[in-house]
């Protein structure tokens, strides 16, 4: 049956009506500002918003015996679509559909008691409050980080050469939207020299930055070490100390490297130049590596290491077999750490470089100081994708080493 004609005791119409009314008014105030600083503007759109959800709500509940939950959810996507369609277009019907579906489901939600469902029946209606209030703050700041992450994405792949948003792209037509910026980047011989760059560049500092600190977390768990905690900080520091100390720093001393590899050893200019780099990158990368080696260690049973010395195995052996595949996922996950490090980082770059080992960030710092090309927008949402995989796939390692530490039950 019907979990809306099922005899469950709902909340009173007046309640349903003022919560339904002010969640309205609050969430029409963005439209209010976006269109106008007066006041006059701002409380008549949260005003109307408010007065006709509190109607929608007042109809929907009182025909509540004429249809299900299910069709008044469809009912209210196809009433958003066409509002929606009528007010602004086929992108307004696009907006209305979901808007208007989650309208009816919010209005049941509240009067059906829904918020309720899934929580201790001991809790008073204030603990309630604060149980989703807190999600709702901590959505608002999720949001606040992730939103301009959501403009860059549609604007990679706007027709006109603007960082803003054509009326053409606003209505949802086709002739708004180009791959252009996206085809530019992989013809193009600076976009794709500096993508070579950072290809050849970031593997390397990667695998420098996990081998020098997969070592040094392994030393750092020893009992005997003398030390331990300043030799971790002064391992750290690169993530602590600011950047642009850092960048200074490495200016100077790769300097000195430089001249003696070119003078001493006779190397060629451009090679060091990658050098410098490459190394330069390692040591931002380090502690990346340092810190989720150590804490995959935290529940790493020494026991293993000394039952495979007793039969016979050498300490090399005993690394490769026994412990390092239980510390793999914390090696992996730093090693992509060390990765997005290296092939994010510009300012190192900018001090340590010079122009043949132009990355691919530096690149697009370059295109916005020098000719503003709208194809760093089509590079920002590829990098973009390439963060969020190599984080998704650090969370998955992340479950497995708890899993093969026993500390979930995963």
């Amino acid at each position: 049956m019907d979990d809306t004609r099922d005899g469950s005791i709902g909340n009173s119409m007046p309640f349903t009506l003022t919560v339904v009314g002010s969640v309205a008014a609050v969430a029409a105030l963005p439209v209010g500002l976006s269109g106008s600083r007066e006041l006059e503007y701002i409380l008549s759109i949260a005003l109307g918003s408010a007065a006709i959800s509190v109607l929608t709500a007042f109809i929907l509940l009182s025909a509540v015996g004429l249809g299900g939950r299910g069709y008044a959810i469809a009912a209210g996507a196809v009433v958003g679509a066409v509002l929606g369609t009528v007010a602004g277009g086929p992108g307004g019907g696009m907006a209305g559909t979901p808007t208007g579906a989650v309208a009816v489901w919010f209005i049941y939600w509240i009067h059906y008691r829904g918020y309720r469902n899934g929580l201790p029946p001991y809790l008073s209606s204030r603990q309630v409050l604060w149980y989703y209030a807190y999600r709702l703050i901590c959505g608002l700041v999720f949001f606040f980080l992730i939103a301009p992450i959501l403009v860059i994405l549609p604007l990679s792949f706007n027709a006109q050469d603007f960082f803003t948003f054509t009326p053409e792209m606003l209505r949802f037509e086709a002739e708004g939207y180009s791959l252009k910026h996206y085809r530019d980047f992989f013809t193009n011989n600076e976009w794709q020299r500096s993508f070579r760059n950072s290809l050849i560049i970031a593997p390397i500092a990667t695998a420098i930055s996990v081998s020098l600190g997969t070592l040094a977390a392994i030393g750092l768990s020893q009992s005997h070490v003398p030390f331990k905690r300043s030799i971790m900080a002064i391992l750290i520091s690169p993530m602590i100390v600011p950047l642009i100390i850092s960048a200074t720093g490495m200016f100077f001393f790769y300097s000195q490297v430089g001249n003696w590899m070119e003078g001493s050893l006779g190397l060629e200019k451009t090679f060091v130049g990658y050098v410098k780099i490459v190394l330069a990158h390692a040591v931002l990368g380090i502690p990346f590596v340092i810190i989720t080696v150590t804490a995959t260690l935290v529940g790493f049973d020494r026991s293993l290491t000394r039952a495979a010395a007793n039969l016979g195995a050498n300490p090399v052996r005993t690394f490769f077999s026994v412990q390092m595949p239980l510390i793999l996922p914390g090696v992996i996950s730093g090693a992509l750490f060390a990765f997005i490090t290296s092939f994010d980082e510009v300012v190192v770059v900018l001090f340590v470089g010079s122009a043949s080992q132009k990355t691919l960030p530096w690149q697009m710092f370059t295109g916005l100081r020098e000719q503003i090309s709208p194809t760093i927008l089509a590079v920002a949402t590829i990098l973009v994708v390439i963060s969020i995989a190599l984080l998704t796939t650090v969370e998955l390692l992340r479950r497995r080493s708890e899993a093969l530490r026993g500390m979930s039950p995963g």
